[in-house]
């Protein structure tokens, strides 16, 4: 592995990034949870899937092309790829607040918190767009280290508001609201000062790498709400099919396989820079070797973390959620979510491989395709069986279509193996490993 050094520390803060939002999110979601009225805590959840679902179509729209565009480009051009990527930005931002303006003008809810909401939203994305940008940029340029800082300055400022406001007992849903809206904008105001966001490249956009931006960006965002679509479409399925009681039992295993993903954004938000500059330098070998060793990696580090998952499910779902989960569905539908665990980083991979190498309607297919399978496969599945392990049983099918539909769309275009992402993997995680012993071992005779 070349520079693994480098690699490492790379990878370490990246993972660090990756675990301090839902972290510190989960945390101030508990905070408030404890100490908001059941009603003000529920609108505060609707606000903010609001905003994490317009945050979807941002993210699909302008983070993969910005970065496909922007790492490994030359100067002049990653200028031009930013200031377009701010222009785009800021048109779809605008179109989402001139829609949510013509709400909140000819919609008047009888809910004083629904209006709050309908006012507060586009203040609030409008806001969030030069972190955003910011964001978008350091990844493209893989300063994780700063990507942390933002992560924490972002969930932190909030954290702290949060904590203010029980502390002088003014916790509400309309201070939360104010309490995230500060946040926001005291984080962009520090992106813009301090030249992360490169605010000031919009001067250098051109008309031709907006377009090219969009029309990438078109497909990126079918992907991303395909995903956001097949990430809930159990949840939906459930909801209408049995007892609302058992969307409990469901989510609770659903829950805790974010802990998996950790690790798998970690590795697509350092691959995806690397995959793009070799894309830029015409070297297809070199995106083979980066996409096989990521995958390889992350697959070969989840097998024995879901095996160990496997056998103490019924032990971690008692710690986590309490005696009255575990003799469930939750701990069996938890141990059906191991089984696929492995197919999940080559899953991923696939898809982000074919957006860096300028197919993303084939990424869009791909989830497009699990997520008719799932949804079919959850249908069939409670009709004949009638229970929920037939919904978990599905995901199996739909990763599984998943992954093969993505090895057959790459190997038109690159040339890899299944068996040499299992081996590389392997390979390169002893490496680290070693080279992280090495490092230790260093330390301890220097000290």
């Amino acid at each position: 592995m070349p520079n693994l050094k480098k690699f490492v520390n790379k990878h370490t803060i990246s993972l660090a990034t990756s675990a301090a939002m839902p972290v510190i999110g989960m945390l101030v979601l508990s905070l408030m949870a404890h100490n908001l009225p059941t009603a003000d805590f529920g609108n505060y959840i609707f606000l903010l899937i609001t905003i994490l679902l317009a945050d979807t179509f941002r993210n699909g729209f302008v983070q993969t092309s910005l970065i496909k565009f922007y790492a490994g480009a030359s100067k002049k051009r990653a200028m031009e790829v930013a200031g377009s990527a701010w222009f785009v930005g800021l048109l779809q931002a605008l179109i989402f607040v001139a829609i949510d303006g013509l709400i909140y003008l000819f919609y008047h809810s009888k809910s004083a918190d629904a209006e709050t909401t309908i006012q507060w939203f586009g203040i609030i994305y409008m806001t969030t767009l030069p972190s955003a940008i910011a964001s978008y940029i350091l990844q493209a340029e893989e300063k994780f280290g700063r990507m942390l800082i933002l992560q924490i300055v972002n969930q932190g400022l909030f954290l702290i508001f949060i904590l203010i406001l029980i502390f002088i007992h003014k916790l509400s849903f309309q201070t939360a609201v104010y309490a995230y809206f500060a946040g926001s904008a005291v984080t962009s105001i520090l992106t813009i000062f301090n030249g992360w966001s490169k605010i000031r490249t919009i001067r250098h956009r051109t008309n031709a790498t907006a377009g090219q931006l969009a029309h990438f960006g078109k497909f990126s965002v079918g992907t991303s709400i395909s995903s956001y679509l097949l990430r809930s479409s159990d949840t939906f399925i459930i909801k209408a099919m049995f007892n609302p009681a058992l969307l409990a039992v469901y989510y609770i295993p659903q829950r805790l396989m974010e802990v998996f993903e950790i690790p798998m954004r970690a590795g697509v938000a350092t691959a995806m820079p690397e995959l793009s500059a070799a894309v830029h330098k015409d070297n297809p070998e070199e995106v083979v070797s980066i996409m096989k060793r990521y995958a390889g990696m992350l697959t070969v580090v989840l097998i024995p973390i879901a095996v160990i998952a496997f056998l103490l499910g019924e032990i971690v779902i008692e710690l986590l959620f309490g005696q009255q989960y575990r003799n469930t569905e939750a701990v069996n539908i938890f141990r059906l979510f191991m089984c696929y665990v492995m197919l999940m980083p080559i899953d991923r991979f696939f898809g982000i491989t074919l957006d860096i190498i300028n197919k993303p309607h084939l990424n869009m297919l791909k989830v497009l395709l699990m997520l008719i399978v799932n949804v079919t496969g959850d249908f069939v599945g409670i009709f004949i069986f009638h229970s929920l392990y037939a919904v978990a049983i599905a995901s199996l099918f739909t990763f599984f279509a998943g992954a093969v539909f993505g090895y057959w769309a790459l190997k038109k275009h690159l040339k890899f193996t299944i068996r040499d992402i299992f081996s590389i993997g392997y390979r390169e995680l002893k490496n680290m490993i070693n080279h992280v012993l090495d490092k230790s071992k260093t330390d301890k005779v220097e000290v």
